[in-house]
């Protein structure tokens, strides 16, 4: 492998920026690994994260999705539990899912639950937190809207984060992608994260921006190929 990240490496032009257009491009003409590498941007923002009113979070539905089948498990009862059937949840339910993953169940990629539920689901709180499963209202996985929200998931609707140094990292598709559907998953991406834009973020917002495959080097993109608004 050490062989094969050299050969990926030497195909980047070191401290060079590219237009997002080739930069996608390089990334899928660097990639090695024998499996369809995940295809990720790393955004590096100028807010400080440890104050609560500069992080920066949210969600965003890829246009073209992430290439894989996402196992959705919806908290709810009554008549929601057929709405969330009707909308292609995997796993619908409230006790019955409780007492499973109680007991170590994990098979799925992304929970919902409908707000009158959230007193029995905030028991998994422990289990499901640090795994960034817990339903959440502010990434619109607590809703009535289950509907909506399972569709969503379905077709890539995807969170992001800043973390500590200020940087998000989000994925945008996969190697194996056609290059025009990781731009445009690229640039809703980006669109969406200006858009998060906290008030209190003073100077540049947008500092750095690259994108890498799973096994691949960092390229960097120039920003003024992004157009206006950045």
């Amino acid at each position: 492998m050490g062989k094969k990240l050299h050969a990926a490496q030497e195909k980047v032009e070191q401290d060079k920026i590219y237009s997002l257009e080739d930069a996608v491009k390089l990334v899928k003409e660097a990639a090695y690994a024998k499996f369809d590498e995940t295809v990720d941007l790393a955004v590096n923002l100028g807010v400080d994260p440890r104050k609560s009113d500069q992080m920066v979070r949210g969600t965003v539905v890829l246009p073209h999705g992430m290439g894989k089948k996402v196992t959705v498990l919806v908290f709810a009862k009554g008549e929601k539990e057929k709405e969330a059937s009707d909308a292609g949840a995997d796993f619908v339910g409230l006790d019955d899912l409780v007492e499973k993953i109680t007991k170590g169940w994990l098979d799925f990629d992304k929970a919902v639950a409908t707000p009158d539920v959230m007193g029995t689901v905030g028991k998994l709180g422990k289990i499901l937190g640090p795994r960034g499963l817990m339903p959440n209202p502010k990434l619109g996985t607590v809703t009535f809207d289950v509907d909506r929200a399972v569709k969503e998931i379905k077709a890539g609707k995807v969170e992001y984060k800043t973390e500590k140094a200020g940087i998000v990292h989000i994925p945008i598709g996969r190697v194996s992608f056609e290059a025009q559907k990781l731009i445009d998953n690229a640039k809703t991406v980006i669109g969406s994260i200006v858009k998060a834009k906290p008030a209190t973020s003073k100077g540049r917002y947008l500092k750095r921006l690259s994108v890498s495959s799973t096994m691949g080097p960092g390229i960097i993109i120039d920003l003024a190929s992004l157009g206006k608004g950045v």
